[in-house]
């Protein structure tokens, strides 16, 4: 297939585009470079040994968006084009509401003009609220607590209205849980510009030394030792868990999660890239952070049910592969 990747140099994005490209798909990447470099769309086209088209837009400019889809016939698109920090959203909503769902709204109107069915969105776990974990797919949406979550709440809305009045119009919503890790070779991985907004950068930064602490966003939660839980997911396993979902997708609105099924505390991740990669990690504890929530992890059975995808690589191999993407690149 011919597949338009929306957000393809960000960190998710890159590493879905070499599963993708190592599938033999032709791959189509459009990305403003927001959090993101060129250097990264090298790297991927060096892993994989194999070219795809690059196009430095937007995808909240229609007029960019339906240039791109003139020049080419896509057999689906997956969107990624999202800013997606929690903190940040609570600081600045109205970028995260016009960045997130004015993307997913020029996107499905290019799909539904050219005749494109197939449409997979990268979703969150955010969009359960603060409904009991395991987190299942047939649990009612809560409010959530950021704009971020909001944001995936209203784009998997308009996607199902819209496969709603189109009988063939085939959707994914992937709820990632966390991703973490990096393309094993060392070449690929998660460069954010800036201040870090996820964990596992934040880590590595500390450790090599970047940054003096790392800050722990609450110590008082009712979990195992007081620090936010989550699921953490390889980002390999979460890019093929998207080849998964292309390759089974039917018309109709499709609803995975995408997590191990397994909670891991924000200190049980620091002492665990500790053991595996031999640095220490100084941290502190300070005050709980905005829109967090104490527990979250995914359940399972239905990825594996209707995708036949599992995640498979290890926590272990999780921090391994953080830190040797961290002292190449």
């Amino acid at each position: 297939m011919n597949i338009l990747v929306a957000g393809g140099a960000g960190y998710i994005g890159s590493h879905t585009c070499v599963a993708l490209l190592q599938s033999g798909h032709s791959v189509v990447v459009a990305d403003n470079f927001s959090n993101s470099s060129h250097e990264t769309i090298v790297a991927v086209q060096h892993l994989t040994g194999r070219k795809l088209t690059f196009y430095e837009a937007d995808v909240t400019d229609a007029a960019a968006v339906e240039s791109i889809f003139l020049q080419h016939r896509f057999d689906g698109v997956i969107h990624f084009a999202g800013f997606k920090a929690v903190g940040e959203s609570v600081e600045k909503p109205l970028a995260y509401y016009r960045n997130n769902v004015l993307s997913t709204v020029v996107l499905t109107e290019a799909c539904r003009r050219h005749g494109v069915s197939r449409f997979v969105f990268s979703s969150s776990a955010t969009v359960y609220g603060d409904n009991r974990s395991p987190l299942l797919e047939t649990l009612p949406l809560l409010p959530t607590t950021n704009p971020y979550g909001e944001t995936k709440v209203i784009s998997e809305r308009i996607l199902t209205d819209v496969a709603k009045t189109d009988s063939s119009f085939a959707v994914a919503l992937l709820r990632y849980f966390n991703p973490v890790g990096a393309h094993e070779s060392g070449l690929l991985g998660e460069k954010p510009k800036g201040t870090p907004n996820n964990l596992m950068p934040y880590i590595v930064q500390v450790a090599r030394g970047q940054r003096d602490c790392l800050p722990v966003f609450g110590g008082d939660y009712p979990t195992v030792d007081g620090t936010g839980v989550r699921d953490y997911i390889h980002v390999m396993d979460l890019a093929e868990g998207h080849i998964a979902a292309l390759s089974s997708l039917k018309a109709g609105v499709h609803v995975v999660n995408l997590g191990t099924g397994k909670g891991t505390s924000v200190l049980q991740l620091v002492k665990a890239f500790e053991a595996v990669n031999g640095v220490r990690v100084p941290y502190e504890v300070v005050g709980r952070r905005p829109g967090d929530l104490a527990e979250c992890y995914a359940g399972v059975g239905k990825a594996e049910r209707d995708l036949g995808w599992t995640a498979k690589r290890s926590l272990a191999e999780m921090c391994r592969d953080s830190w040797r993407a961290e002292r190449s690149l």
